[in-house]
């Protein structure tokens, strides 16, 4: 059996035909600056080969269906079946908990069914026994009431087990009043009440009208019982004349009146999926189940105990705490049900111990999914698929370093260590020092990025790499890269411009929190994985700094907030740049509009009659009919997800043959061809054009060189979405402006931190105030001011353990991040 993944001339994307061994049964990591093709090499090569290789199993019949492509290398051997760990984990479930994701929550109900002590009719409790698992019915010894014990769907929120209030979603819906007339300068003519220009029938002006509302005054102006009618109304039939905006004859009705707030509730009880969700969820405001308490399960469900705790107890203990209480209680099991209760309690503690060595005991089952970090639900996700101790398996990990403070990498270092032992391969992605020297063989992509990379710059074990003079990589793994990049503010100079000061209650594991944030300059929000570095600035700072600028109720787990000034706050996060398959590139930077008034000012255009709305690939008449501008085309696979693959007719450019006919003739150059450069190539190419040469500046100033005008935005990596989202600010006065950026450095080398780091200096310089959730060290130390949380994750967190200038922090004995600035760094220069 092969030890090695043998590839000749690979040529996916930027890679220029590389011929490469990598190393199996062992730890394999590729580095590179963005877009030097790492990804392309080990998710467009290795793992479309390993995912593909159980379809050679299929009969020629079935592959045929699939019509799958070919894997863009002449020759590519002995690939393993493949699993791979994506950089962005897929959007969830608003359903969706830790319990849930890492299944855990399944055993826990079955433990209850089967070991719990269940309630009878009248309200007295039985001992757990083997009738429950037989399904036998069981006999209360007091009253003799006979019944059936619970099954596990019953202890499922998502089942039977759910709260009959909440139908298991642990909250109800009340409608917001404050969301209902949002510019009261209006008048209702004029649109005031905003459910009935989205929610309902224009019409409902007329019947309001007949309600004895004026409807031609502004909002503010109409009397309390006015008002009172437009949102509380009754729902009674009025008699209306109706003019259609189209039409010049009348119709008379009979219409149901219906209120704001009844138009909403209306929409809502209509509502069947999440997508019908969105439309009437910003006239709602989520409040806890005065019912559940925000449990989710029913009173039926909550009766029953496990070890003298209900389901709902359990599910609110921190991981590492239930862990500990399963273990201690499970000895004390009755013998007749011991072999079932060790079964039970080993499915439970494995995977708990899996997830608590990997940095999450801190987590309670009920914690909603979409709430945790891009970095924890990623090792939710690796422990899924790793924990069935599989052979023979090649793991393809896309940044597992993700939202792991440089205290948590032991965790990671110690799951890898697992997989390789129990008989797999490893082949990762990352830019971490720290996780780059746990491989046994390194393989670095450059020299630069788009058609500047895609070559094999050094290879070997990284011993060798270090003394490599060519290697980009090296001196960050030798720790002898200088890294400070910018001039830090002095420490009396940091409030000079202000102050924002935060309060809160208690939220998740914070408790009475008060931050201190200098204004206009670059902060860091530091610590631990599950310290609540998230919950501080995403779920509190953001929310209390919105509700101070648009005047609105503050949060309740909100004492205070204190920010002048301020106008605006972006939160520049890795989630992607909308669904819309059509936006790319060059429309969300405004180039592509650009590019279409420059086209349709030429001469073959003017002939044709053609405007700049022809050049538009989503509405034009120049877009391609087969795949009516997309690129590519669905093909209706039965029994199976449709597959897409370029369209045969204008090969992905979305154009049809006119637009490759009209030429512009200071460029040499057609529309289609134009947006298939890289940004690099175009600013070549755009020179003279001085609206289009100052958006591709932008973009090569952020890092995005290596991108092609045509590039899809929604499968652009979190790193490049974060930097595209940035790229409409740069030229604006900011000094009102707050910015909060959710790990910005994933996904980049230590040189794009560095052109990063350029770009916060940029924003700080026109007054923006930087609020940085980050983990990477050499962004940490270039920062003005450090709010280090901890000192741990979880109840054993929660704090501000200290906050202040580089140097304080490296002083701060309690502070671990501290102990890595100190220890982290050899040349400060």
């Amino acid at each position: 059996m092969k030890d090695y993944i043998h590839i000749k001339n690979a040529h996916l994307n930027n890679l220029k035909h590389i011929d490469i061994d990598i190393p199996l049964n062992t730890i394999t990591a590729i580095a590179g600056v963005s877009g030097s093709g790492k990804s392309s090499l080990a998710m467009g090569i290795v793992y479309a080969q390993g995912s593909s290789c159980y379809l050679s199993t299929l009969r020629a019949y079935d592959r045929n269906f699939l019509n799958t492509q070919k894997v863009m290398a002449d020759e590519i051997l002995y690939v393993p079946a493949a699993v791979a760990l994506t950089q962005r984990p897929k959007a969830v479930s608003m359903r969706s908990t830790f319990g849930t994701a890492s299944e855990l929550l399944n055993v826990l109900r079955l433990m209850f069914s089967r070991l719990g002590l269940h309630k009878c009719p009248n309200g007295h409790y039985l001992k757990p026994s083997i009738n429950a698992a037989r399904g036998a019915s069981l006999i209360c010894p007091e009253c003799s009431a006979s019944f059936k014990a619970p099954e596990a769907i019953d202890f499922a929120f998502n089942g039977n087990g759910a709260c009959p209030f909440c139908h298991g979603s642990g909250t109800v819906f009340d409608v917001n009043l404050e969301t209902l007339v949002p510019d009261d300068t209006l008048s209702i003519d004029e649109g005031a009440v905003a459910p009935w220009k989205s929610l309902m029938w224009s019409l409902m002006t007329d019947v309001c009208r007949e309600m004895g509302v004026r409807t031609d005054i502004p909002f503010k102006d109409l009397s309390a019982k006015e008002k009172d009618i437009v949102y509380n109304g009754p729902s009674i039939k009025k008699h209306i004349i109706y003019r259609p905006k189209n039409k010049s004859s009348a119709t008379e009705l009979d219409f149901t009146y219906y209120s704001a707030v009844n138009t909403v509730k209306n929409a809502l009880d209509k509502v069947k999926d999440e997508k019908g969700l969105k439309r009437v969820e910003k006239f709602l405001k989520y409040t806890k189940c005065p019912h559940c308490h925000g449990s989710r399960f029913s009173d039926k469900a909550r009766d029953s105990l496990l070890y003298g705790q209900s389901i709902d107890k359990l599910c609110a203990m921190s991981l590492d705490k239930l862990y500990a209480f399963v273990q201690k209680h499970a000895a004390s099991a009755d013998m007749s049900l011991k072999v079932m209760t060790e079964d039970l309690v080993s499915a439970f503690c494995s995977n708990a111990k899996n997830l608590i060595d990997m940095g999450l005991g801190y987590l309670s089952l009920d914690r909603e999914l979409n709430s945790l970090s891009n970095g924890e639900r990623q090792r939710v996700e690796l422990n899924r698929i790793v924990r069935n101790r599989t052979t023979g398996i090649l793991y393809v990990l896309d940044e597992p370093s993700i939202g792991l403070h440089p205290y948590n990498l032991k965790a990671l270092h110690q799951m890898m260590d697992r997989i390789i032992a129990d008989g797999n391969s490893i082949l990762l992605v990352d830019h971490d020092v720290d996780v780059l020297n746990k491989a046994s063989y390194l393989i670095e992509m450059g020299q630069g990025a788009g058609v500047n990379g895609g070559s094999v710059i050094e290879q070997g074990s990284v011993t060798k790499v270090k003394q490599s003079q060519t290697s980009l990589i090296a001196p960050y793994l030798n720790k002898s890269a200088a890294i400070n990049y910018r001039d830090i503010c002095d420490e009396d100079k940091i409030f000079e411009h202000g102050t924002i000061e935060l309060k809160t209650y208690g939220i998740h594991n914070l408790d009475n929190l008060y931050l201190k944030i200098p204004k206009g300059r670059f902060s860091a929000v530091t610590g631990v994985s599950g310290s609540g570095k998230t919950t501080a600035i995403l779920e509190c700072l953001k929310p209390a700094l919105d509700s101070l600028i648009h005047n609105k109720k503050m949060p309740e787990h909100i004492k205070s907030i204190r920010a002048s000034d301020i106008e605006h706050v972006y939160v520049i996060d890795a989630t992607p740049i909308g669904s819309n398959v059509r936006s790319t590139l060059a429309t969300y930077s405004g180039i592509h509009d650009d590019l279409r008034k420059i086209f349709a000012k030429t001469s073959e255009a003017k002939a044709l009659g053609l405007k700049a709305g022809d050049f538009s690939y989503n509405t034009g008449s120049l877009r391609c009919t087969e795949c009516d501008g997309l690129g590519f085309i669905s093909l209706d696979v039965q029994f199976m997800p449709d597959i897409e693959i370029p369209c045969p007719v204008c090969h992905g450019s979305r154009y049809n043959q006119k637009a490759f006919d009209i030429v512009y003739k200071d460029l040499n150059t057609n529309l289609p061809d134009l947006l298939n450069l890289d940004v690099a190539q175009a600013l070549s190419k755009c020179s003279s054009l001085k609206a289009v040469r100052s958006k591709l500046e932008i973009l090569n100033e952020i890092g995005l060189s290596y991108l092609k005008l045509n590039e899809s935005t929604p499968l652009l990596s979190g790193g490049e979405a974060q930097r595209l989202k940035l790229s409409s600010h740069l030229n604006l006065d900011l000094r009102q402006s707050i910015f909060i950026f959710d790990e910005p450095t994933v996904g980049l080398h230590p040189l794009d931190i560095k052109k990063l780091i350029g770009i916060f200096d940029r924003l700080c310089a026109k007054g923006a105030t930087l609020i940085v959730i980050e983990h990477d060290l050499d962004l940490i130390q270039n920062a003005d001011y450090i709010i280090d949380m901890g000192p741990l994750g979880g109840d054993k967190g929660g704090k501000v353990v200290c906050q202040g200038s580089v140097r304080s922090i490296k002083n701060c004995k309690e502070s671990i991040t501290g102990c890595y600035l100190t220890k982290g760094f050899i040349a400060d220069n």
